[in-house]
This record gives structure tokens, C-alpha cells and sequence, in this order.
């Protein structure tokens, strides 16, 4: 059976440009959570986010994309950059190559500056417009026409869990013949439109602290802060990267899904589902996992549910559990993608990350959070998890490179 393997990186996250710089950040808990400073939120209850600070458009992206573009998606332009020069892919290479990304937040970012631009001309175009979802393709679309990638195209939408969901289905892909895939996910929603309807969702933390603020699996847990960012990866077929002679991050193992039961039903979560299939795809026991990293939601009850799979599925306390996104914010789509870079990055170094700012671990939850200092990293595989709004549910194994 072909194996798919990770080549090349681009990480854009609030803590760190590059996968260098990020994974540092996340060795040395840099916090990238700051009070919002885009726009004025002093209307807000929510005025935390996890924004990008140090992206210069300029320094990464030729002039004529910029007026072209909105910053989500010079992100991932930017991000595809770095991770095609690293699988030593070249313009005009003639690897068949496609782009397969997820997207569920970044709309609001495009959509403010559309919905200002609009909203003279009178409600009925703002409507009219807002009928659109076709710029959930937009990221797919200006990484094929910039790298003139003509393979696989696609885009997932699946909240949170839809990154995991892309890098997924660009497996399918490479598995079926596709020579490389550039998937992942970059999101943007840190505008006031954004966040004014993710305050709707009740999710939000409004806390004022920056460390105090996201705080999943502790006892004073009171909501997420939202962040922007994410990871572009490019994967292919091991055979294929080694005939290149391209160095290897990992492979991507194995992956499983499943549906939540209508809120109310009285049933319970169906992440554990998503984990078993996960584990059965990559071949692989709960006792191979050295590590899992967790969705995190920040909201007493979905961090019960986050717990009660792990447990079902790993025993009680069984696997280190770290969240690495308590210094970003939670970057929807974008996620997942950052949290399998962030996996890769640890297994390789042998080092399970700390979850940071969490002091006051819940005593009900059978998790064994990761705080205060990282440890070693007993195995060869991690487990990333993601969750999305509405009952999406991802979990994708990845492997040391061998």
C-alpha cells in the first residue's frame, strides 16, 4: 500500500512566521494572544485575538497580487511559497500537482471589505452578496494559478475539523495517483463582521488577560479566543519524494470522521468513532500514540466530551494531551493543519509541547494535560483531533519519518 508523506511546510501563525520560527515559539511559550489591534473592539465583550503581526505583504508576494488579494489569502500564498521551496518543487516543474485547502471563517475577512464597499448602493446588494460562498474557493484557486498547479482541485468546508478533513482527502489523491498535493488551511475572520458573528456562537472567551483568556481543560475554562493562520503542507507518495530525494517530515497515516447527534438528543459525542477509525486506518493500537493533540474547545461541556472519547479510547489519563493552540487562539480551518506541522515537528524532536497558561487542570476530566514543562515523547505517532461548530468530527494520525 503507498504511503503519503509531508515534504514541505508554511507555517503563517500569530506566534511565529515559518515553521521555525513557530516551532520555537511553541518551545518557549510565546504567547501570540494580544488584545485586537486591526480594528477598534472596544464595542466588543470579546476583545482578545490571536492575530499575525509580522507579515509584511510586500517582502513576501509581487506587487500585482496585493490589490488582488484580501489577507487570508496572501497568507496562503505566502504559506504555499515556503512549502513548495521545501519539496524542492520549482515553476514550471512538471509534477502533476493539485490544491486541495479547507476554509470555513476567512469569507468574513473578504466579506467586510465587500459588505463596506456595498453597503452605500442599499440593503438588497449587501443580500445579494452575502448569497455567495464562492470565496471559500478562493485560496484553492490562487495557489493553482500562481504555481500553475493543473491536478486535483477541491475545498472542504467543515468548520474546525475541515483543515484535517483537506489534508485527508488530498491523501485520497496522492493514493490514486497524484504526484503532489498542496492542502492545508489558512483562515482569517479578525475583522468586526468576523467577530461579531462568532460572539453569537457564545464561544468566545471575554476575559482581559492574554493568559488567561483560553484555557480548555482547566477549571476556569470560559471559551475560546479566536486567531487567524494556519499551514500549507505539500504530500506525496513516499517512493516518489524518495526518488526525488526530497527530505520527509512524516507520513500521514491514518484519518477517521464521524457525526455528532443533534444537541439535546441525549446522546453522546461520536468523536471516539473518529479516533478508532483513525487508529484502524494507520494499523496502528492507542498504546502506539505518544501523544495527542486536542481540539480544545474551552467550553466545559465539549472539553468533557473531548476527555470522555480520549478515555474511551486510551484509558483514563493513559496518553499525554497538550494544546499548543492556547498560544495562538483557535484558527478554525486553519487548526488542524498547524496542530499535524506542530506534531511532525515534536516527533521528529521526540518532545511532547506544553499546553500553556493552563494551571488549574479540571479534576473531573480524565485527561493528562501536558503543563509547566514539556516531556519526552515515548512513540512514533501522534494523534491530531479537530472538532467543527454544527457536530464535525476529524482525527488524522501522523508518523515519524523512518
Amino acid at each position: 500500500m503507498s504511503r503519503t508523506v509531508v515534504t514541505g511546510v508554511g507555517v503563517v501563525a500569530p506566534n511565529g512566521l515559518g515553521a521555525k520560527a513557530y516551532w520555537d515559539a511553541v518551545l518557549n511559550s510565546r504567547n501570540g494572544i494580544k488584545p485586537l489591534r486591526r480594528f477598534d473592539g472596544g464595542g466588543f465583550p470579546a476583545r482578545l485575538a490571536g492575530e499575525v503581526a509580522d507579515f509584511l505583504p510586500k517582502e513576501h508576494l509581487p506587487g500585482r497580487l496585493l490589490a488582488q488579494t484580501d489577507r487570508m489569502t496572501q497568507y496562503a500564498l505566502a504559506a504555499a511559497d515556503w512549502a513548495l521551496r521545501e519539496a524542492r518543487v520549482e515553476p514550471g516543474s512538471p509534477l502533476a500537482a493539485g490544491v486541495i485547502t479547507a476554509n470555513a471563517s476567512g469569507g468574513f475577512d473578504f466579506g467586510q471589505r465587500e459588505l463596506q464597499n456595498l453597503w452605500a448602493k442599499g440593503p438588497a446588494y449587501v443580500s445579494a452578496y452575502m448569497s455567495f460562498a464562492w470565496f471559500y474557493a478562493v485560496n484553492t484557486g490562487q495557489i493553482a494559478i500562481r504555481h500553475d498547479l493543473r491536478g486535483p482541485m477541491a475545498v472542504v468546508v467543515a468548520e474546525q475539523a475541515g483543515g484535517l478533513d483537506a489534508l485527508a482527502h488530498a491523501r485520497r489523491k496522492v493514493a490514486g495517483g497524484a504526484e503532489l498535493i498542496v492542502t492545508g488551511a489558512v483562515d482569517s475572520s479578525l475583522c468586526p463582521y468576523g467577530i461579531a458573528a462568532q460572539l453569537k456562537s457564545g464561544r468566545l472567551s471575554t476575559a482581559a488577560d492574554p493568559a488567561r483568556a483560553y484555557l480548555p481543560f482547566d477549571r476556569r475554562a470560559r471559551g475560546h479566543v479566536p486567531g487567524e493562520g494556519g499551514a500549507i503542507l505539500t504530500v506525496e507518495e513516499a517512493e516518489r519524494a524518495a526518488a526525488r530525494d526530497v527530505p520527509v517530515y512524516g507520513e500521514i497515516a491514518g484519518y477517521g470522521a464521524a457525526f455528532d447527534p443533534p444537541p439535546g438528543s441525549g446522546r453522546r459525542s461520536t468523536l471516539h468513532r473518529a479516533i478508532e477509525s483513525a487508529l484502524a486506518d494507520a494499523g496502528l493500537d492507542a498504546s502506539d500514540v505518544a501523544m495527542v493533540f486536542a481540539d480544545a474547545a474551552a467550553v466545559p461541556e465539549l472539553d468533557a466530551a473531548e476527555a470522555d472519547a480520549l478515555a474511551a479510547v486510551f484509558g483514563s489519563r493513559a496518553v499525554p494531551v497538550t494544546v499548543p493552540k492556547t498560544l495562538t487562539g483557535r484558527l478554525y480551518s486553519g487548526a488542524g493543519p498547524l496542530d499535524v506541522v506542530t506534531a511532525l515537528l515534536a516527533l521528529r524532536e521526540g518532545v511532547v509541547p506544553v499546553t500553556a497558561h493552563v494551571t488549574e487542570a479540571a479534576p473531573d476530566l480524565a485527561v493528562d494535560l501536558v503543563v509547566d514543562r514539556p516531556r519526552p515523547a515515548a512513540g512514533s505517532a501522534a494523534l491530531v483531533v479537530a472538532r467543527g461548530h454544527g457536530g464535525f468530527n476529524s482525527a488524522l494520525i501522523v508518523r515519524r519519518a523512518a
